[in-house]
């Protein structure tokens, strides 16, 4: 299992996600540009001594990422507010890999187009999103679930 962030915006936000992802024992993409400077003193300090425990790999734009994840097989579902199939309702795989957006606008319409699958996590009506590191959380967590949280303890 492996969670992807696009070019994200907000420091703290990312180095939740990567926090959260090295106790989970998933890998992490991180695919630039972000809206910060993502050097890696940056990331440890995002991420404080949590980086150690992460497999982190950089991707220099989508096209290069995606070109990866395709040859090596990994279906991409995407976290959005556009889709219709709620989180919980996927069957996932663990080589799937997980996609949250820009805190500031989600992805653009070239990466809808080149997922496998979108999720969305149902919200009461009006209300516009959860926090992408919150999302990305629950998502990972039922993903884990399902797949009986290969190679992790307890």
């Amino acid at each position: 299992m492996r969670l992807a962030l696009y070019q994200p915006d907000i420091p703290q936000n990312a180095g939740t996600m990567m926090r959260t992802a090295a106790c989970l024992g998933v890998a992490v993409d991180l695919i630039e540009p972000a809206g910060f400077d993502a050097s890696d003193r940056n990331l440890r300090r995002a991420g404080l001594d949590y980086l150690d425990a992460l497999e982190l790999t950089r991707h220099v734009s989508f096209a290069a990422f995606d070109e990866a994840r395709r040859a090596a097989g990994a279906r991409l579902i995407l976290a959005t507010t556009r889709a219709a199939v709620p989180y919980t309702a996927l069957a996932y795989r663990p080589t799937d890999i997980v996609m949250v957006g820009r805190e500031s606008a989600g992805v653009p319409d070239a990466v809808h187009a080149a997922v496998d699958a979108g999720i969305t996590i149902p919200m009461r009506a009006g209300l516009r999103s959860l926090n992408v590191a919150v999302s990305a959380a629950m998502i990972l967590g039922e993903a884990l679930r399902q797949t009986g949280f290969p190679g992790r303890a307890g």
